[in-house]
């Protein structure tokens, strides 16, 4: 009897600290979602993100353990984003011309800078691809946010590792990462100064296009361009892996 009084006096204990847990991090998920909201174009709706987040932190309460080291925040912080950026990938929301043109640009890049051994150009690349300056632009500013979330997606945190590891237990898996992450950061350093500023100060400063802009006196729309040519640039420079 004493046993069993125990028992479901620990289980009640356990539901408690479950819905403490969720109830104390709901504002974390709002607070993910708007930062992520306003990297996605205005088809990402922020309720859908919030609606994600809030099974990532569910997730992540039940499957806590404080014996790992990690705090609850850090832990549920993966868990809420993943969720987030998991829905954004099920909508499918990038129109297929979206990825057609994101390939041709990426193509064209790499075909212009192996026969001129340097940077190429706007116009050079517009020229590759037999369409105007103008209409070169637009598209870089059509991927905008198939863009942003392709390259994110590259960016793996530590924290993000420890967890793989902990759950899959795949050595081999670490080890492609940190392959992949020095390649990354090899063709990061062969960028322009400005390029690598933007993807800085969007990564590692997490400020969005509009506070970008403002840093470089330049409007959103181009600190848009030079991020989604950055972004195209590296895919073709690393194009083994990808």
């Amino acid at each position: 009897m004493e046993a069993l009084i125990r028992e479901t006096a620990e289980k009640r204990a356990s539901r408690r600290t479950y819905a403490e847990l969720v109830d104390r991090h709901a504002p974390l998920v709002k607070r993910i979602a708007r930062h992520l909201s306003a990297r996605m174009p205005a088809s990402v709706q922020l309720d859908d993100l919030v609606q994600a987040g809030m099974v990532g932190l569910l997730e992540a309460a039940r499957k806590f353990d404080v014996d790992k080291g990690a705090s609850f925040e850090t832990f549920a912080g993966i868990r809420i984003r993943g969720a987030m950026l998991d829905e954004i990938r099920r909508g499918d929301w990038g129109p297929r011309s979206v990825y057609r043109n994101s390939r041709r640009v990426s193509e064209a890049i790499r075909a212009v800078e192996a026969r001129l051994g340097r940077d190429s150009r706007d116009a050079e690349v517009a020229a590759e691809m037999d369409v105007s300056l103008e209409e070169y632009f637009n598209i870089l500013q059509d991927l905008r946010g198939c863009r942003l979330f392709s390259f994110e997606d590259m960016f793996d945190s530590e924290e993000s590792r420890l967890q793989r590891r902990s759950e899959n237990n795949a050595p081999e898996m670490d080890l492609q990462t940190e392959k992949f992450r020095k390649a990354l950061g090899s063709a990061i350093e062969t960028l322009s100064e400005r390029e690598q500023l933007v993807l800085n100060l969007y990564y590692e400063k997490e400020l969005n296009l509009k506070e970008i802009g403002k840093v470089l006196g330049v409007s959103e729309s181009r600190v848009s361009q030079i991020h989604s040519q950055a972004a195209l640039r590296l895919r073709a420079r690393l194009q083994s892996w990808v």
